[in-house]
């Protein structure tokens, strides 16, 4: 049995898997048509916080809530191509597996779209009342 805690440490080894994990980012960006409308619209975002000059709090927050909006798309990606492997055709439980998983992102996108609004609507209500 492969005991990687008697490991010693390697520093190419963490190297490498930095590589793999920029591999999965790469997968994910050009398999994943919801990832780029993720990316898409975080971008538009970032220029916005641009735009509007949000205070540090603000950028904290919306990095936060970008950062998770993507990191659970990422996550449901993985759990949908693993759910294809193990099960190619139909089947129920593979199903409610896979709506589960699109449920946790849709939860972090309307919370981060919640954000968005808090941070955004003010200072947009105040550039229109001036």
């Amino acid at each position: 049995m492969n005991n990687k805690s008697n490991e010693k440490f390697s520093l190419s080894k963490r190297l490498r898997s930095f590589s793999y994990a920029f591999n999965g980012l790469r997968t994910v960006v050009e398999e994943e048509h919801n990832a780029r409308i993720h990316l898409i619209v975080s971008s538009i975002v970032i220029v916005c916080g641009f735009i509007f000059q949000i205070s540090i709090i603000e950028w904290i927050i919306l990095c936060f809530a970008i950062g998770l909006v993507i990191s659970i798309e990422i996550l449901n990606s993985a759990i949908e191509n693993l759910a294809d492997f193990v099960s190619p055709e139909y089947h129920n439980l593979i199903k409610k597996v896979k709506d589960i998983s699109a449920a946790a992102v849709l939860v972090s996108t309307i919370s981060s779209v919640v954000i968005g609004i808090l941070i955004f609507l003010p200072k947009i209500i105040l550039l229109v009342n001036n």
